[in-house]
């Protein structure tokens, strides 16, 4: 058992490093090439906190664990909402812009249903996969156009200083791109292979350590990001992060996974993905109340959080 805990601490080590490491390196690079701020935020900086995610996700699908791979996916937004953004509004309380509220709300709503369709025979086929991957493709070309279109100058200063800049040479960020190409992999590797043996020795379904475990180790660089710009005072950013990286996990991790390799989860329970959905709600309700995150709000959604946990666990 104390194995398979260091295991997981160093698998998630070696997720967050190498997700730190892809952002920086990609983002600079992305910023040579003449890219906005802006842009670079929306995808490059959104991939690469959902990066570990990914890597666990199909790592676990080619170990033939497919409940790992969906509990990821389905544990990692329970997560970013409830736990991420209830203890950013405890620190602050957030304020919503119009363009999350209703452009990227909506749209996570609607991932959660296509999600939901795909996956109703609790398995995702290549076919599926490449609807799910294509979607999250259109996403990505929408909201760049959209927030070149309708251009937020609040929105695009914090971007521009959360986004990490341009430092070194080209070759330093070539060699941060390798590296967190390198750690990911490995990380997941090593993270999987540690969830799997603590759910052997202490009892508990693979779909339960996705959904737990799993979820919370890949959730790291979600909740750094969210963190930090909510003490910086960029609401905008933390909040983004978090809907834009839930929309991710629902389309892009399963449908990549399943391009890899088709995914079967029959231990995945309907009430996960409900209460999955009901919280993105639950988030687009409290959003619309005064166009804001208050502090009671967040209390209130680790306190769902903690009760997600005792269902699960209990």
């Amino acid at each position: 058992m104390i194995l398979s805990i260091f295991f997981l601490c160093a698998g998630s080590l070696f997720l967050y490093g190498g997700a730190e490491s892809l952002v920086r390196g990609s983002s600079s690079l992305a910023l040579r090439l003449g890219l906005s701020s802006l842009v670079v935020g929306l995808t490059v900086v959104a991939f690469g906190t959902s990066a570990p995610e990914l890597a666990a996700s199909v790592n676990a699908g080619l170990f033939g664990k497919g409940d790992i791979a969906i509990g990821n996916v389905l544990g990692s937004n329970i997560i970013n909402i409830c736990l991420i953004l209830g203890i950013a509004a405890l620190v602050y309380p957030l304020h919503i812009t119009r363009q999350i509220l209703k452009f990227d709300m909506p749209i996570l709503l609607a991932a959660c249903l296509l999600f939901g369709l795909v996956f109703i025979n609790k398995s995702i086929s290549r076919p599926q996969g490449l609807l799910l991957f294509a979607a999250i493709c259109a996403y990505i070309s929408f909201s760049i156009v959209y927030a070149r279109k309708h251009k937020n100058p609040r929105l695009l200063a914090e971007y521009s200083c959360a986004v990490p800049h341009i430092t070194g040479t080209v070759w330093r960020d070539l060699s941060l791109v390798g590296a967190g190409c390198i750690l990911l992999p490995v990380g997941s590797w090593i993270f999987v292979k540690g969830a799997i043996a603590i759910a052997a020795k202490a009892g508990l379904s693979d779909a339960v350590i996705g959904l737990t475990i799993v979820a919370a180790g890949t959730s790291l660089p979600e909740l750094a990001t969210s963190v930090v710009a909510t003490m910086r005072r960029e609401p905008d950013i933390a909040i983004g992060n978090v809907v834009g990286s839930n929309i991710f996990n629902l389309l892009c991790i399963p449908g990549i996974a399943a391009l890899v390799r088709p995914v079967l989860a029959p231990h995945i329970s309907f009430i996960d993905i409900g209460i999955m959905s009901a919280i993105c709600i639950l988030l687009f309700i409290f959003m619309k109340t005064g166009y804001k995150l208050a502090r009671w709000e967040g209390a209130l959604l680790l306190v769902v959080y903690a009760g997600y946990l005792t269902y699960l666990l209990v």
